[in-house]
């Protein structure tokens, strides 16, 4: 074989073995530069943006609203939880009328399922059930619903629009026993001051409510298969500005720690 033959297939196997490398440099290389330029995406449990979030709720979470909003707030800096408490009826009202808030808990499922226009998906965060509050050291030893007939009584009710007030028309309906209120109120505080005023001897109400009474109030409890069961629905609002920061909201009030919160003040599980 020619020597020059012989020098230039020596020269090509040379060749060859210096570009292999090389190329195998240059495809581990390419890949980084890719994925650089590729839109980097935020994980999947990022924290909604901090916000000043208006929560209208039922008045009977007044108080344990109060005691979940700061735990909220502390849990999520930056964020700050107004609550507007009212019968639920009134804060239907307010959410057709285009009321600026960003989520809604009422005490019943029929005041919610008449707001689908107006919500996302409701969830059920807790229960409640109702008691009769007699007034402080229970005079007329009220013992059940059938005393609440007796016509030496003064009983105020919640109006039947309200939650509270058509449960416990259901109850006592459901018992047979007539009153004649004094006075329908429009939620169930209403009803309760009532009560710890002596303006009225008796009342029904919810059972964390009368709780909340200390002494100004005798809860006296109804049985259950005499009773009703008052389900809260929790959902954003549409009109929201703060909607990611509204449902993370509304998916806490379902967590491990507001539900310690809701039971702790006598609410039951959902």
């Amino acid at each position: 074989m020619s020597p020059i033959l012989t020098g230039r297939r020596a020269a090509a196997v040379a060749l060859t073995a210096l570009l292999v490398p090389l190329a195998a440099c240059g495809n581990g290389e390419d890949k980084p530069a890719a994925d650089a330029s590729a839109p980097a995406s935020a994980p999947a449990s990022a924290e909604p943006k901090a916000a000043n979030l208006t929560v209208l709720a039922a008045s009977s979470l007044t108080d344990v609203f109060k005691t979940a909003g700061a735990a909220y707030e502390k849990a999520h800096p930056g964020t700050k939880v107004t609550f507007s408490f009212a019968g639920s009826q009134e804060l239907a009202a307010q959410v057709k009328q285009g009321a600026p808030a960003d989520a809604l808990v009422t005490a019943d499922t029929k005041t919610m399922d008449g707001l689908t226009a107006e919500t996302g998906t409701p969830a059920i965060i807790a229960k409640n059930r109702l008691v009769i509050a007699a007034g402080k050291g229970n005079p007329f030893k009220i013992d059940e619903l059938k005393d609440l007939a007796d016509t030496k009584l003064k009983v105020v009710l919640a109006a039947p629009e309200v939650p509270v007030g058509r449960y416990s028309k259901e109850i006592l309906d459901k018992q047979a026993v007539t009153v004649k209120p004094v006075s329908q109120e429009p939620n169930v505080r209403a009803v309760l001051s009532k009560v710890e005023l002596g303006e009225a001897d008796a009342g029904l109400v919810y059972k964390t409510d009368s709780a909340k009474s200390g002494d100004k109030v005798v809860s006296v409890d109804i049985p259950d298969e005499q009773n009703a069961v008052a389900s809260y629905p929790a959902a954003t609002l549409k009109g929201s500005k703060n909607t990611e920061a509204a449902a993370a909201f509304v998916t806490w009030l379902s967590s491990p720690e507001a539900q310690k919160i809701l039971q702790d003040a006598g609410f039951q599980k959902a």
